[in-house]
């Protein structure tokens, strides 16, 4: 089997999470060159990979590989997604997948009308324990889940005039840039929600334009919650990164943090699995590559994602107006595109 030659385009600090985990694909993809605007990023990055090509525009390495992984600022994301399928490159292109409606719809239709591989980076979908958690909870191991809760808690600060800040350029507040992986996997573990509602603060986090801080509670089908708690202004925390599937006969824990998966149930605990500590950002590539030699879906393609801002733009409408949000018909198989 032929290596894939990758791109990879931002040399900015995901970019490096990513990096760390090539090792263990090398087999299957080369990095035949990193980009950046800023050319000493680019070098930098280049270094890791032994024959990479370093370049500041990715419209010069177009023809140098096979696929592109996007790691960009968000406004970025439509138009150098776009450039890239159109020149018949597969395109892995980090969350969230673009700052409008429009622009992801138009994404979905390039994709498909050039027949390449669009893939959206939410990581966590692959992450070992949580793949572990999911197989747990659909097997009804613990028997059925009525409630998943999220907790993620860290100090992410950026300066005024960092695209970040920005909620133009960075498409809304944490909810929409780091809370979109935590909706897609309540989406994922639970089907169709049906009402929900979001309240957020930049209270704390004053650097954000948007909240930097947010809550969100949402309805599924069946009677099932799922329960989502970020910030971005954590300055100390216990949980982290932790995922709770409350079951009818026990509490699975998913301590990504800490690298393990537990049961609790009748006053004890017990270990079911550890993994590493990490993103494991190679599991989400390697999927990424089986798609483009395969042709498979992505787990993590583009209308599931789609489902998935839209269920927040709804979210942030209805905390606008103070009511409660009707997420049913978000799905690109349930609405009229």
């Amino acid at each position: 089997m032929s290596q894939i030659r990758l791109g990879i385009v931002g040399c900015g600090g995901m970019s490096k999470s990513h990096a760390r985990g090539f090792e263990e694909i090398s087999d299957r993809v080369t990095v035949a060159a990193t980009v950046d605007i800023i050319e000493e990023r680019a070098r930098q990055a280049a270094e890791l990979f032994p024959g990479a090509k370093a370049a500041t525009d990715y419209r010069s390495v177009l023809d140098d590989v096979d696929a592109l992984l996007l790691v960009l600022p968000h406004h970025l994301h439509h138009p150098i997604a776009k450039d890239c399928l159109e020149a018949g490159k597969h395109v892995l292109l980090e969350k969230p997948m673009a700052n409008s409606e429009e622009e992801c719809l138009d994404l979905i239709a390039t994709a498909e009308r050039v027949d390449r591989v669009l893939m959206i980076a939410y990581c966590m979908r692959f992450h070992p324990l949580i793949v572990r958690l999911k197989q747990l909870v659909d097997e009804k191991a613990y028997g059925d889940m009525f409630q998943f809760s999220i907790w993620t808690e860290q100090l992410t600060k950026y300066p005024p005039d960092h695209w970040a800040s920005s909620a133009a350029t960075l498409g809304g507040g944490q909810l929409f840039s780091h809370g979109c992986h935590y909706i897609d996997l309540l989406l994922w573990f639970m089907g169709k929600p049906i009402r929900g509602s979001h309240v957020g603060t930049n209270y704390g986090t004053p650097w954000m334009e948007r909240e930097g801080t947010s809550n969100v509670m949402i309805e599924f089908e069946g009677g099932r919650l799922g329960y989502h708690f970020g910030t971005w202004g954590a300055r100390g925390s216990r949980l982290r990164y932790s995922f709770h599937a409350h079951c009818t006969e026990g509490m699975l824990e998913a301590a990504t943090t800490q690298g393990k998966l537990y049961v609790h149930r009748r006053g004890q605990t017990q270990l079911l699995m550890e993994a590493e500590p990490g993103k494991h950002t190679q599991n989400e590539m390697l999927h990424f590559l089986e798609c483009i030699e395969t042709g498979r879906r992505p787990l993590t393609d583009g209308p599931g994602s789609l489902q998935g801002l839209r269920v927040i733009w709804r979210l942030y409408e209805a905390e606008e107006k103070r009511t409660v949000a009707d997420l049913r018909g978000l799905g690109l198989d349930e609405v009229e595109l």
